[in-house]
Parts: structure tokens; sequence; C-alpha cells
């Protein structure tokens, strides 16, 4: 296990999200690294809607879990995603559906689902889930 504390983001390749998300999660929960996972539009994929790497995402979030100890993590969406463009209500249904998806990978860990909004970045907490293995 590698030194300090880590969290898993599951993100969105936009770069306009990851340091709204690192910063917030490391302030939130007391985090000195987070493990950045990232597709375009991540929870698209996960949630079935979109075509994509589901096992791929899923063995990095391992590694994260596994390796460096993480026992948080975040699954992101936001607003203006080139890569999943749907509205908000319907990019937090596929947050939400991603979260189980998460958790039916029994992880012992906290999952987090975030919003970031397209107009000033802002991150804000949908859902908080608990799963143990």
């Amino acid at each position: 296990m590698s030194e300090g504390t880590f969290g898993t983001a599951v993100n969105c390749m936009d770069g306009r999200v990851q340091l709204p998300v690192i910063d917030w999660l490391k302030k939130e929960y007391d985090l000195d690294y987070v493990d950045m996972v990232t597709e375009a539009g991540p929870v698209g994929i996960l949630s079935g809607e979109r075509a994509g790497p589901i096992e791929a995402i899923r063995d990095r979030v391992l590694i994260s879990n596994n390796v460096h100890g993480s026992r948080l993590i975040a699954v992101v969406a936001h607003g203006d995603c080139a890569g999943n463009p749907v509205p908000r209500d319907g990019s937090i249904k596929q947050l939400r559906e991603s979260m189980a998806v998460i958790s039916s990978w029994n992880l012992s860990a906290t999952i987090v689902g975030l919003w970031v909004d397209e107009t000033d970045w802002q991150v804000e907490l949908i859902a908080t889930s608990s799963f143990s293995s």
C-alpha cells in the first residue's frame, strides 16, 4: 500500500472538470491524492447508455482500491459534456446507475456521485453510498 490517503475519481476526460474535482475531494474527504480514471462521458458508459470500456474502468478502480488503499470512489458527471451530451437530469440518472454498477464490484468503499456545473465549475454532491465486500 502507498503512503498517504487516496481517493478515486471516475471522471470525464474533459480538462475543465479535473482540478475542481481533485480540489473538492481533497478538501471534503481530507485526501492526499486522487487517482483519476478518465473516459469521455463515463456515466454514459457505466450506465450502459453508451458503448465503452467498462472493464478497463473497473480494472483501474480496482488498482486504486487494492494497491493504493482508496476507500472513496467518486463518480463524476458534468454539464456541457461532449462525450455524453445529455441534459442534467439524464446525467444525474446515469450517475446514480453508475454508482450502482460500481457498488456491484463489492469494494470496501464509500461511493459518491458528483455533478460539476458548466457555468462556474463548482462541484455538487448528489448522492453517497457505502458498500462493503
